[in-house]
């Protein structure tokens, strides 16, 4: 009998379990890359977040510390893309995926599984799968409304059928993942495996500080909103006391808080003030959003390093998935991938009769 968890995934990114570990920015480290890949996962490197030269140093750092192949993520609108995508190149022999939302072209696409890349980018709905598969992505990751950060409506028991059923590619499922009953339902569904950020984050070898991780660790699902004043898009993220007091903040706070955060990052990347207007609208809506709005995207990536990386959780911003809500531990990746395993297998036999 063929083992159920050996699948399309597994046999293409060569990991043990067909279980992804996706790219947070700034938590999705070589140490947790390292980590989540040599417990049996697929570990994808935030790249998206990193200058050339970091991720240079970043992949060198990962192809030191795991024998497995690994992924990067990255953005084709990022500063210096065109560089991050020839680094990414230059290791073709140890970068199996990369990943991402939007902007690779055909030919970006082509180049990368010209060099034995496989491109999963992440869509959040039918027709950005479709559009994607039409580019030539061989796999999609497609992430429901239970996801954390930018997010969707559709949850996914609803999207993952409807877009199983409308591209003839390998898919994997995202959004609310955290356990072997997921990994079970899931390819039950038809999927080839899961995608988790969020119980990533929560795990011992997870870069993210003390008290941020205590803040998941004790938050209920009540605890976990959607906002859309921080940058006119909807995000899941933690209540905290900084998120209450933007979403009752009027315009001009806002934009205080925008501006201050925009200065800290020209001060961190050396961009001009039109290089970040620029990046905020790309990051968000290509560009066809108001102006405030697009300061308030260029402070975010501020005030999630303030929580995820300084370990300010009342000053800082917490991205996340609602399945924070039910976790309440910080497993290392080893014992968590272990008991994914255990339980898939449990689950799956019960239900196909096996002992």
């Amino acid at each position: 009998m063929s083992d159920p968890l050996s699948t399309r995934l597994t046999e293409r990114l060569g990991c043990r379990l067909p279980v992804i570990q996706t790219a947070m920015g700034w938590i999705a480290t070589p140490e947790l890359v390292a980590a989540s890949s040599n417990a049996g996962a697929f570990g994808f490197l935030a790249g998206a977040v990193m200058q050339p030269g970091e991720l240079r140093e970043a992949i060198a750092r990962l192809r030191d510390l795991t024998p497995h192949r690994f992924g990067v993520n990255f953005h084709s609108f990022q500063p210096g893309a065109a560089e991050i995508v020839e680094i990414i190149l230059e290791h073709a022999d140890r970068v199996g995926a990369v990943s991402f939302g939007r902007g690779p072209d055909a030919r970006m696409i082509g180049r990368f599984n010209d060099a034995g890349i496989l491109c999963i980018p992440t869509v959040g709905a039918v027709k950005h799968a479709q559009k994607m598969v039409q580019l030539g992505c061989e796999m999609v990751t497609v992430q429901g409304g239970e996801g954390g950060g930018h997010t969707g409506s559709v949850a996914t028991t609803v999207l993952l059928p409807q877009v199983l059923d409308a591209v003839d590619v390998p898919v994997v499922a995202a959004g609310g993942f955290a356990d072997g009953r997921g990994l079970a339902a899931a390819l039950a569904y038809g999927a080839v495996g899961i995608a988790m950020g969020t119980r990533f984050l929560m795990t011992a070898e997870s870069p993210v500080p003390a008290a941020p991780k205590a803040a998941y660790a004790s938050a209920g699902t009540g605890d976990i909103i959607v906002s859309t004043k921080v940058d006119g898009l909807p995000q899941r993220m933690i209540r905290n006391p900084l998120l209450g007091r933007i979403e009752k903040s009027g315009k001009l706070a806002m934009w205080r808080r925008a501006i201050e955060a925009g200065l800290e990052m020209k001060r961190q990347t050396g961009m001009s003030w039109g290089e970040t207007l620029a990046a905020a609208r790309n990051m968000t809506a290509h560009g066809d959003m108001p102006l405030a709005q697009a300061m308030m995207a260029a402070a975010a990536p501020m005030m999630i390093q303030r929580a995820v990386v300084s370990g300010d959780a009342e000053n800082g911003l917490m991205a996340t998935g609602l399945v924070a809500g039910r976790l309440d531990d910080l497993p290392g990746c080893a014992a968590l991938i272990a008991s994914i395993e255990a339980d898939a297998r449990a689950r799956i036999a019960a239900l196909t009769g096996g002992n």
